[in-house]
């Protein structure tokens, strides 16, 4: 459950299989904090709602029910003509509205429809809504996005661990020791990617906290990430590391010119 504030009004949004659902009930408080079911009972009793949600439902929901939608469709406009969300969901199988119990409970409908309600309640508010839910939508998927790159990070930091283990780390060492070739070959990736080593990006930087990855760019990282892959498939294959800084060097300038796409970048081992 997610939430956004449009025009002061707090809007509730739910996941339903995989689709994003608004509030009509926190849409309609918006134009009358008392009466938000009545307003809802209004808009579906009319002509052009039921024809809209006709036509959604058609689109989006097999299990729809054509011969109970035109019932309500031939009823519509007439004074006597009443309609609840429940009972066209009962009636007609309807995914496009759902009715929710319990505390985030209320009316909600798919984006497409909730934004057709909010604007019969208030174009302005239907403009803002829109607005605030890509902002939503946007920040969500940068969200993704980084955890979908740390989680890639994560992944080849423990291949790359475990190649240095199995094949740089006798037995006889002591953890000092084991701690001081894990840093090497930090280094290694360091020295490739960011053209200095940990100590030396420190010693440049007194006043930031942290390491050099933690001010690492999005390219960076992507291409920090295939760096330790590679690094422990050149570990496997026993080469030395002069040789493996070398390759992996021409490969990070290969890759970030690829994947920063602007020649102005200063990569690293260039003489720009």
């Amino acid at each position: 459950m997610a939430k956004i504030k449009v025009l002061s009004q707090e809007v509730a949004i739910s996941t339903i299989e995989e689709e994003d659902y608004i509030s009509l009930t926190d849409i309609a408080r918006y134009k009358n904090s008392e009466q938000m079911d009545d307003l809802i009972r209004n808009w579906l009793r009319n002509r052009n709602t039921l024809e809209f949600l006709g036509i959604w439902e058609h689109l989006n929901n097999p299990g729809f029910k054509p011969v109970e939608f035109d019932g309500f469709r031939t009823q519509a406009g007439l004074n006597s003509f009443t309609l609840t969300p429940k009972k066209w969901i009962e009636k007609t199988g309807a995914i496009g509205i759902v009715s929710k119990a319990g505390r985030y409970g209320g009316t909600y409908a798919h984006k497409d429809i909730a934004f057709e309600f909010a604007s019969w309640v208030s174009v302005e508010f239907k403009l803002y809504l829109i607005k605030e839910f890509q902002r939503l939508k946007e920040n969500e998927r940068k969200t993704l996005g980084w955890d979908i790159r740390r989680n890639l990070a994560k992944i080849n930091y423990r291949i790359h661990t475990d190649a240095v283990q199995q094949h740089l780390i006798p037995p006889e060492l002591n953890k000092q020791q084991i701690s001081m070739v894990y840093a090497n070959e930090a280094d290694v990736l360091n020295l490739a990617l960011f053209g200095r080593t940990a100590a030396q990006w420190r010693e440049q930087n007194p006043d930031k906290t942290g390491n050099m990855r933690d001010y690492a760019d999005v390219t960076q990282l992507v291409c920090l990430s295939n760096l330790e892959n590679l690094n422990a498939l050149f570990i496997a294959e026993e080469l030395p590391q002069q040789n493996r800084l070398e390759r992996l060097n021409k490969i990070a300038i290969h890759q970030m010119t690829l994947l920063a796409g602007d020649e102005r970048l200063k990569l690293p081992g260039s003489n720009q």
